[in-house]
């Protein structure tokens, strides 16, 4: 679509990039807004947040590093990517368990105060996605199919014309899941106020995001590696397995919570 918005100098500013900041900060800002609903301090949660996007960065680079056998750490590529979504979750997930202990902080109340902002990530996230023309759908012939310019080819790879050199239309799985997940961040922030147990928000994004995602690989065609060759033997997507793992486990989690929590949230 619109990979750059436009340059200063020789410099571009690209649109995946300015999407992704702009979600991190309103992420943040709703992240702040509910934990101080539970009596954490903003400026904590702050703090929390901007160690935790280091983290993500840094896991969503790893699992990129261990799925693609052909990436180059030392590339523009690699540095301008947004890397593995799975990996950042899973990375911004362990940062968030080490500072909650470090700081001695309730991590469940964490966890569902940053919920919510992790799916408005997304929603700009993927709008950046689509920007770029990065994590691309299959081929179709449905009134949405989207044709992608040569500008996004340049850039991510993404196919424009078919074996026959017509228009190419696509599925715009980046559209997607991004309204999807704006649907995700109303609901987690109505859950808030009205959730049971402390974790309940965190748990059902987890339950929420793996059954989505997973349903969401049918369509998508991009190339994204391969998980110690599991995928061959199960005929899955990377993200498909993590999220059985991630879906299944929260779903579990959910149902031993809701059976025995308290009727007051906080214990």
């Amino acid at each position: 679509m619109y990979p750059e918005i436009f340059k200063i100098g020789n410099f571009p500013i690209h649109t995946y990039g300015v999407f992704l900041a702009l979600g991190m900060m309103l992420g943040l800002y709703a992240a702040a807004r509910l934990g101080s609903r539970d009596g954490l301090s903003r400026d904590r949660i702050y703090d929390l947040g901007l160690w935790t996007l280091i983290g993500a960065l840094v896991g969503s680079k790893l699992l990129m590093f261990v799925v693609d056998d052909h990436v180059e750490i030392f590339s523009l590529d690699f540095l301008r990517s947004g890397g593995v979504y799975y990996g950042g979750f899973l990375g911004g997930l362990l940062t968030v368990v080490l500072l909650t202990i470090y700081y001695k902080m309730p991590f469940w109340k964490v966890g569902d105060a940053f919920a919510p902002g992790v799916a408005l990530g997304q929603f700009f996230g993927r709008q950046g996605c689509f920007s770029a023309g990065c994590c691309w759908g299959k081929e179709t012939h449905l009134p949405w199919g989207v044709h992608f310019t040569e500008k996004g080819h340049e850039f991510t790879g993404v196919p424009v014309y078919g074996p026959d050199g017509s228009d190419l239309y696509l599925h715009p799985t980046q559209l997607y899941e991004s309204f999807f997940m704006l649907l995700v961040f109303a609901f987690l922030f109505y859950l808030h106020k009205r959730k049971k147990f402390d974790g309940q928000v965190l748990i059902a994004y987890g339950v929420i995001y793996g059954i989505w995602r997973f349903a969401v690989e049918f369509v998508r065609d991009d190339p994204r590696g391969s998980l110690f060759g599991l995928n061959g033997v199960l005929g899955l997507s990377t993200s498909q397995i993590i999220s059985l793992l991630v879906g299944l486990g929260a779903l579990a989690f959910m149902i031993y919570k809701l059976r025995t929590a308290p009727e007051n949230p906080g214990s």
